[in-house]
């Protein structure tokens, strides 16, 4: 056996993901003891098919591209494995020496994590690094991906704020991605700095979603500042547990809904004439550079690195999780811990009770106090004119 190492990227990029995989590659380099470090080209159908890459021939200062590098580098599948295939994979394995399987993704992907390391029976090490947009993975405080996901939808709305402000003639629905999960949808509560800020009201997967209560909230808004910023989430439902609007797509693991904000805007439209307009970022929140988390790359690079080391530590069936540690100054600080497989496979963590007010239309000052850390810093600042306008109009 060389000691080879292999990463498998699963489910939707990040705008961090390859900071993992630097991640890895740093570490395997440093620890002197890995021989090649494998990439599998297009996730776990890329182990099926041995389509596999060496990383470390990329030179070094290429390699530290990755953490600016959208999408995954090294492919991603949402592919159906049925129990031949794993099967299959130890003996991939054994035939390019590959000792640490390094599988870095979400619910599902953990969950194949957890099959994949049943299937090698202690002949490899396997290890999950967590990985979404969604936070939705479970015992960890959060995951890479999502600060910098949050940081991106937060100042995305900022900037509609300003405009629809500026040109106050409209309601703007902003649709968040999150499907079962409202931790990036709420995310958005940070656009705001001062009172009357943007967004005005924030809908969640969490509650069950009322048109009724949605239109009430909408007109008050609008009665009293001529225009109003929303944000819901994509997976909205209502009190029968039906999605808001039909889904367009199904597959074994996932729903792909309709376009919520255009149904909501027409909604406004038809039922209080109103003008209004529907935005959806979609998949521009999870590929932004520009809008990347200083604190979510960091913690991304030592989600890879810690994979790795647990793996060459002897540790299988784990994926490394986050927890916030306590300071004396109370600045934001994390430490990573090893958390069994079975623990987080296919269980989806949505955002609780005390992060919710009452009537289901905003998020509590509880959430944007555990969020904003995440966010790496504040988002940019816009000057605003009403404090002047008295001494400008003299």
């Amino acid at each position: 056996m060389e000691d080879n190492v292999l990463v498998i990227h699963g489910g939707g990029p990040t705008p961090v993901i390859n900071a993992s995989l630097y991640g890895v590659i740093e570490q395997a380099v440093e620890s002197g003891g890995v021989g090649k470090v494998y990439g599998a080209l297009g996730g776990t159908k890329g182990v099926l098919e041995e389509d596999f890459f060496d990383l470390l021939q990329i030179p070094e200062r290429e390699r530290k591209l990755l953490l600016q590098t959208p999408a995954s580098a090294i492919g991603s599948s949402r592919f159906a494995l049925e129990d031949g295939d794993y099967a299959r994979m130890p003996g991939v394995f054994r035939k390019y020496g590959i000792k640490y399987v390094l599988l870095n993704g979400g619910n599902g992907t953990m969950d194949t994590c957890g099959k994949i390391d049943k299937a090698c029976g202690g002949g490899m090490k396997v290890v999950g690094i967590p990985k979404t947009i969604d936070n939705d993975i479970a015992v960890t405080d959060h995951t890479p991906g999502y600060g910098s996901a949050a940081r991106y939808l937060a100042g995305t709305v900022h900037e509609v704020g300003e405009d629809v402000r500026s040109l106050p003639i409209h309601v703007c629905i902003v649709e968040a991605m999150g499907r079962n999960a409202g931790w990036l949808t709420a995310a958005s509560v940070l656009a705001r700095r001062k009172k009357g800020d943007a967004p005005h009201l924030i809908y969640l997967p969490e509650r069950p979603f009322n048109e009724e209560e949605f239109l009430e909230d909408v007109k008050a808004i609008y009665d009293r500042q001529g225009q109003a910023v929303v944000v819901a989430s994509e997976g909205l439902r209502e009190a029968d547990g039906n999605p808001v609007v039909e889904p367009i797509f199904r597959t074994e693991r996932a729903v792909y809904y309709g376009d919520v904000s255009s149904y909501l805007a027409s909604l406004v439209v038809r039922r209080l004439g109103i003008k209004a307009r529907g935005e959806k970022p979609g998949i521009c929140g999870r590929a932004s550079i520009p809008w990347q988390s200083e604190a979510d790359l960091q913690e991304a690079v030592l989600a890879g690195r810690e994979a790795l080391r647990a793996a060459m530590e002897g540790c299988s069936g784990m994926m490394i999780g986050f927890r916030r540690k306590e300071s004396s100054g109370g600045e934001y600080n994390v430490e990573t811990f090893r958390v069994p497989i079975e623990e987080v496979m296919m269980y989806e963590k949505t955002l609780p009770d005390e992060y919710i007010n009452d009537r289901g239309n905003d998020v509590t000052e509880a959430f944007a106090r555990w969020c904003r850390p995440l966010l790496g810093g504040e988002i940019p600042e816009f000057i605003c004119l009403d404090k002047y306008k008295k001494e400008i109009r003299r």
